[in-house]
């Protein structure tokens, strides 16, 4: 564990139960937003589009829709996005929505702000993969500001709403790569558990996970500190308490509450440390298979990546630890949290997960395991015990069914 650490938030939070109801008397960042969901149907059938909108109107604030974002954000989506918010007048944009959501928005916020304008004046769209970091990515500086964001999330599981990164993919090239700058932090965020009371058990459980294995993976992490520390150890606890519940019982306000709460502290320990190659790992199989849901993937690898860890005897007080804020309180061996693990998936209806049922083959493990590696070096660098190719390949192999 480092004895320093660099912490930053600016963004403003309104959490609890209500809390969309606030939105329309917030100070916010512009006068005309771009409104952006996924193309789905539930947050126009819950109404919460429509709420979120009427709150943008009491306030005064003019507003274009964009409902295009997939389950894994699409570079060109992202790209498109951008463009629609800076022909439009845009001057901030609102996420409405979950994780993918949540980072398409930071993409098309650094978009939107940095048009490509030819010698004779004339702008055409910029290409989010100019900023986008890793692999075929080009990794520049974000020139201008991007836009200010505003998060409103649906969904209990990335902690987008409080952190400075985002994930894109590009389906030609097989990549999930990372955007991050801290100006796209967003400047508020509404965490209002009631908008997540309609999410179907399964995708709660997916996201949960999600939520809980950014709290595992930075507590772990060879680039913990005092802070981060802090912070995992209650969004463990929280999340281990309330995902089944959630997944049992979606009604429960409460256990809805306190899992948002474990999904937002996700965001600051991303911001204090960082996750490891188990979430590495899980972009590549995402890379490669578009419609997989991240936590689908880091529930089925999970298991194997960190008996991989214990067996390497890498931090194994930190598992022992973990199992106890997981619920068992006389842990007193690494493979305790394995079982508390498995225990709560089963508890959640997770365990029997197969990638086979995502399409992903046997044959394409090798691969995964070298465009993880290749594409998401900085994650796999905060492993307690460092990952070679056949570690990766061993561990996919280790959960495929």
């Amino acid at each position: 564990m480092l004895d320093s650490y660099t912490f930053f938030s600016k963004t403003r939070v309104l959490f609890g139960a209500g809390k969309l109801s606030e939105l329309g008397v917030q100070k916010l960042p512009g006068k005309r937003a771009l409104v952006v969901t996924t193309g789905g149907k539930s947050v126009k059938a819950n109404g919460y589009l429509d709420r979120t909108l009427a709150e943008l109107d009491r306030a005064g604030v003019s507003h274009v829709l964009f409902d295009r974002i997939e389950p894994n954000p699409l570079r060109r989506t992202v790209t498109d996005g951008g463009w629609l918010a800076h022909t439009e007048g845009c001057d901030f944009v609102l996420a409405l929505g979950g994780g993918s959501v949540m980072d398409g928005c930071k993409g098309i916020c650094a978009v939107a702000a940095n048009p490509l304008v030819a010698a004779d004046g004339t702008e055409s769209a910029r290409d989010i993969w100019d900023y986008v970091m890793g692999g075929t990515a080009k990794g520049l500086p974000i020139e201008n500001d991007p836009l200010p964001l505003v998060c409103v999330t649906t969904t209990a599981g990335t902690g987008s709403e409080v952190d400075a990164g985002a994930v894109i993919s590009c389906e030609e090239n097989d990549e999930k790569l990372r955007l991050g700058d801290p100006r796209l932090m967003p400047c508020l965020a509404v965490v209002d558990p009631e908008l997540m009371l309609t999410v179907p058990p399964r995708l709660t459980a997916f996201q949960g996970f999600d939520a809980l294995f950014h709290s595992v993976e930075c507590f772990i992490a060879n680039n913990g500190n005092f802070m981060s520390d802090m912070i995992c150890r209650a969004g463990i606890a929280h999340a281990a308490a309330a995902l089944a519940t959630c997944v049992n019982d979606g009604a429960n306000v409460a256990a809805r509450s306190e899992l948002a709460f474990a999904n937002t502290l996700g965001g600051y320990e991303m911001v204090a440390s960082g996750c490891c190659g188990c979430h590495g790992t899980e972009h590549a199989m995402s890379a490669h298979h578009h419609d997989l849901p991240h936590g689908a993937g880091l529930i089925m690898i999970a298991r194997a990546y960190h008996q991989h860890m214990i067996d390497a005897h890498a931090c194994d007080g930190r598992y022992v630890e973990m199992a106890r804020l997981m619920g068992n309180a006389s842990a007193s061996e690494p493979a305790d949290f394995i079982a508390e693990l498995e225990r709560l998936m089963v508890a959640c209806g997770v365990d029997g997960l197969k990638m086979s049922d995502w399409g992903i083959t046997e044959d394409e493990l090798d691969a995964m395991a070298a465009n993880g590696l290749a594409t998401n070096a900085a994650l796999y660098a905060h492993d307690p015990a460092p990952l070679s190719h056949g570690d990766v390949v061993d561990i996919l192999r280790a959960s495929y069914r």
